[in-house]
């Protein structure tokens, strides 16, 4: 029993010593979409991944590097807006970002209120009956903006707090997370401007491209060609209208990859798309190299 004791001790301590900062973050209650379930964190055997569901209160995960080089992300996970891939597409690449020296903030936005198995419903629907996944994403993705929005406020407030310079921070979302940053590109106003925005194999049917704002923030577009979904049209569209207002984007879309590549390795190209965004970050004078 002591023997117990000691070992559920000592991996206690390593879960503090590797805990970050959770904060919640303003929202405006909804009056049309209600949460039956609490949220959850699970296995899913289906994405072969760990996802989160059922949020209803949008929350910042902190990843804090040792020395901050004043650069900030905000990362929005993928998940078809029923849940967050919340490894492969949030905390893992939160702590690639910081180990470079950019603070991290994993951000989980709210999502389509589900039942015990949020992954089994939106794969049954996709097989049988997809127009109902988008009857129920309507409704849920402005608050899911509007949380992406609150979090840019956010961290720009408290930008003295955590090293950061206010006009350096970026919003990188995947999927149904692209989909979110997209939707902050064209809501923003002054105080939740982001000032680069990097969306990943965008959802863009679900969030249709728009005219680029005329003070538009920079941006790096990433997808596959081979997008299973479709998504690679969406990508180029993005990166055709910034540059249809004069804006100066960058796009890396690679022949192999298909969705939801994150940072899964796969033996391919894509598996470098991080390291490309800080290149390019770099390039761009977003961020500045650690000393």
């Amino acid at each position: 029993m002591k023997k117990l004791s000691f070992v559920f001790v000592f991996f206690l301590i390593v879960q503090i010593g590797l805990a970050q900062e959770f904060l919640k973050i303003p929202y405006e209650k909804s009056t049309s979409v209600k949460w039956e379930n609490e949220e959850k964190q699970y296995f899913s055997d289906i994405w072969n991944t760990e996802v989160v569901t059922n949020v209803s209160v949008p929350t910042l995960q902190v990843f804090q590097p040792k020395n901050p080089n004043g650069t900030s992300v905000i990362i929005a996970p993928g998940g078809a807006l029923y849940a967050h891939s919340i490894n492969s597409e949030g905390r893992d690449v939160a702590k690639w970002l910081a180990a470079k020296g950019i603070t991290a903030f994993v951000l989980k936005y709210r999502l389509v209120p589900t039942g015990e198995d949020a992954v089994q419903e939106v794969s049954d629907e996709g097989q049988n009956n997809p127009a109902r996944i988008g009857e129920r994403v309507a409704p849920v993705l402005p608050l899911s903006v509007a949380d992406g929005l609150s979090a840019v406020s956010y961290v720009r407030e408290n930008a003295k707090k955590y090293q950061l310079d206010p006009n350096k921070i970026g919003f990188m979302g995947f999927s149904a997370g692209g989909a979110v940053t997209m939707g902050v590109a064209y809501n923003y106003t002054e105080k939740d401007r982001p000032n680069f925005i990097v969306p990943v194999y965008a959802w863009t049917s679900a969030y249709p491209v728009q005219e680029a704002p005329e003070n538009a923030p920079e941006m790096l577009v990433i997808c596959a060609s081979n997008d299973p979904l479709g998504l690679a049209p969406g990508s180029i569209e993005i990166y055709n209208s910034w540059m249809k207002a004069g804006h100066i984007p960058e796009l890396h879309m690679y022949a192999k990859g298909g969705h939801g590549f994150g940072m899964k390795e796969q033996g391919l190209p894509s598996d470098n798309w991080i390291q490309h965004f800080y290149d390019w970050s770099i390039a761009q004078g977003i961020t500045s190299t650690s000393k």
